[in-house]
């Protein structure tokens, strides 16, 4: 009975069949897995991955050191090589000499040309880039300077007229009468004071309102003739009358050096001028728009337009 009970299965037990065991492969993946082997045996490595490959394998052969087993050593044994450095120093080379790979058409020094080519394209850019920041710059500097020359330009123009309406009005600072108010005027030309006695600090001025009057006078003369034949010469008409008619030269006005050295100079200088010698000459500051008392000029700020704020 007892052998019987032995035979008999315990439904109770808690062992198991061995769980390691490898399952079986049926035949469709035995099939599958043959087809795989056989497509990646006769798949053609492309270039990309050959070159990684020959890569590989020769990383590896330049990283094994050499032995007994291998044919170059064997040679080199036999040439009198007992191992060690390679050569007679101390300090010599013990691994293989690194190979640099080629992997392009060019020649020998086509790397180094094209290095040299990249630093002078990169010298090249450097010198465009300084180029154009020193152009900005200067075209910067340009406009200001014209801005600033064409400020100090209108602000001499007007210290003239300024200059002018004191000497004309016939008394200095110090109460003094002087003569300047017999300028050439446009209302009374033909008795007026030649244009060289004017004070140079305005002369310009009145060189301007005497040759707009002049070419209206022409113009006007000139309206008035063309009723009159071409071939017609009055004897009694006068010297600008026959310029205008054809019939007669114009005469040259005379040279005035000394407005021709005051004209060259900066409008910012020929401003600079013409205030000094309104505060020294009427105590009038062009900046206060104020004619002081006397010369010390106490409450004005300064001498120039930044100073007046």
């Amino acid at each position: 009975m007892a052998s019987e009970d032995e035979n008999e299965d315990d439904y109770l037990s808690m062992a198991f069949g061995d769980a390691t065991a490898p399952a079986k492969e049926t035949s469709l993946q035995r099939t599958t897995r043959l087809k795989k082997e056989a497509a990646e045996r006769g798949r053609v490595p492309s270039k990309k991955e050959l070159a990684q490959q020959a890569k590989a394998t020769r990383e590896a052969a330049l990283a094994t050191q050499l032995d007994s087993s291998n044919k170059g050593a064997k040679m080199m044994a036999k040439m009198g090589f007992k191992g060690g450095a390679l050569g007679k120093a101390d300090n010599a080379r013990t691994q293989p000499i690194e190979i640099l790979m080629k992997d392009d058409k060019g020649g020998i020094g086509m790397d180094s040309e094209k290095k040299r080519k990249i630093r002078e394209a990169a010298a090249e850019l450097e010198g465009q880039h300084k180029r154009r920041k020193v152009d900005e710059e200067e075209y910067r500097q340009r406009t200001r300077d014209e801005r600033e020359e064409r400020k100090a330009e209108g602000q001499m123009w007007s210290a003239m007229r300024t200059f002018e309406s004191f000497d004309t009005d016939g008394v200095d600072a110090n109460g003094e009468e002087h003569h300047d108010a017999d300028i050439a005027t446009p209302q009374d030309s033909s008795e007026a004071r030649p244009l060289h006695s004017v004070n140079i600090l305005w002369r310009p001025l009145a060189k301007q309102r005497l040759d707009k009057e002049r070419e209206r006078r022409m113009r006007y003369d000139l309206d008035q003739s063309l009723t009159q034949r071409a071939e017609y010469e009055d004897p009694d008409a006068d010297p600008d009358d026959k310029i205008v008619l054809g019939t007669g030269v114009e005469e040259l006005d005379e040279e005035d050096p000394e407005l021709v050295e005051f004209e060259s100079l900066k409008p910012a200088e020929r401003l600079k001028k013409i205030l000094e010698e309104l505060r020294q000459k009427y105590h009038y500051c062009f900046w206060c728009k104020f004619r002081y008392h006397d010369e010390t000029m106490e409450d004005c700020p300064g001498l120039t337009e930044d100073e007046h704020g």
